[in-house]
């Protein structure tokens, strides 16, 4: 069996304040909490062109503009943060958001979704939904083409980004050319061998899986719906392309590989998995350098997707221009 990669354990000991378990916490505290500390692991923010918030109904919307991006027809990002659908903000994962707009010569639009337990399901998905549509509506005044927009999303964002491409397949939103799943939430039942396997001493916990599910889904039947599971989606044909990044360590690696698997067989995707890594080091850059790695694997991942990106974008990235 592969070895948690020692950047893994650095991040798993990195010095901190001590922190309550999510599960032992109200809703109120573990965001504090996650507000108060996510930053301290994370490289520090990069500059971009253009820093925007704008508002849809009671929905925040944070916008990021690369430093390349063109001032019109820009490639779009929809990035729907994790956080068991019920702690984050837009602002947790800027991190990955400012960085993936810098690679690409792109817009990152990262929408402040509604939480659990005072909006559980699908709220988040209705709003993850509209910012789909507000940013397709705001082309002109964004800078971007609506035609080529991704969407991508980690953890609690992955199962979103997920559901959001599935509805764009189905014509209930517009179109997506690609999606990015980071660690996905795709089966909420959580009886994979993977809970049993990383119950708890690699960061995420079944513990605290549980927890926001039960915050998110507080009626037990809506658990198998394929918009909170979409591992239970009747078909997955016809959906955009899709990259899935995984974790080895991670209670939810199983349901991630099964997505992964179901969609190389009925659409077209791309797995890519890091034996030896936790849960969230995506965002962990400060310690692990293997989440650059994977923001790197995206970058040319969205270059497949999107071939108008230039061939820049994938130098920037640290990987070789190539040419089909």
């Amino acid at each position: 069996m592969t070895q948690l990669d020692e950047s893994a354990k650095r991040a798993l000991a990195w010095p901190s304040d001590p922190e309550t378990p999510v599960e032992s916490c109200t809703p109120a505290l573990a965001r504090q909490q996650y507000l108060d500390c996510f930053a301290d692991i994370q490289r520090p923010l990069e500059d971009v062109a253009e820093i925007l918030e704008r508002r849809l109904g009671t929905i925040r919307l944070k916008i990021w503009r690369g430093r390349t991006a063109p001032r019109q027809g820009a490639p779009a990002l929809l990035y729907l943060h994790g956080g068991g659908f019920v702690i984050g903000a837009p602002e947790t994962h800027e991190d990955i958001c400012r960085t993936l707009a810098n690679m690409a010569g792109a817009v990152v639009v990262s929408p402040d979704y509604r939480l659990a337990p005072e909006h559980p399901f699908p709220a988040a998905i209705d709003d993850c939904a509209a910012a789909l549509v507000w940013m397709t509506e705001q082309a002109d005044a964004l800078g971007i083409d609506p035609l080529r927009v991704v969407v991508a999303g980690d953890s609690a964002g992955g199962n979103l980004a997920a559901v959001v491409a599935l509805l764009a397949r189905d014509g209930q939103v517009p179109p997506v050319i690609g999606q990015v799943l980071i660690y996905p939430v795709t089966d909420q039942l959580q009886t994979t061998d993977s809970y049993s396997r990383y119950e708890e001493g690699f960061g995420l916990t079944a513990a605290a899986m549980k927890w926001f599910r039960d915050h998110y889904l507080p009626d037990t039947a809506s658990r198998s719906d394929w918009r909170a599971s979409p591992l239970n989606a009747a078909s997955l044909a016809g959906v955009a392309p899709a990259l899935v990044i995984l974790a080895g360590y991670d209670v939810l690696f199983d349901e991630g590989a099964a997505y992964a698997e179901r969609l190389s067989l009925e659409a077209q995707a791309t797995s890519r998995t890091w034996p030896g890594q936790i849960h969230g080091f995506v965002s962990k850059r400060r310690a692990i350098p293997e989440g650059q790695e994977a923001l790197e694997a995206i970058a040319a991942a969205w270059r497949a997707m999107d071939p108008g990106l230039p061939v820049e974008a994938e130098t920037r990235a640290g990987l070789k221009p190539t040419r089909a």
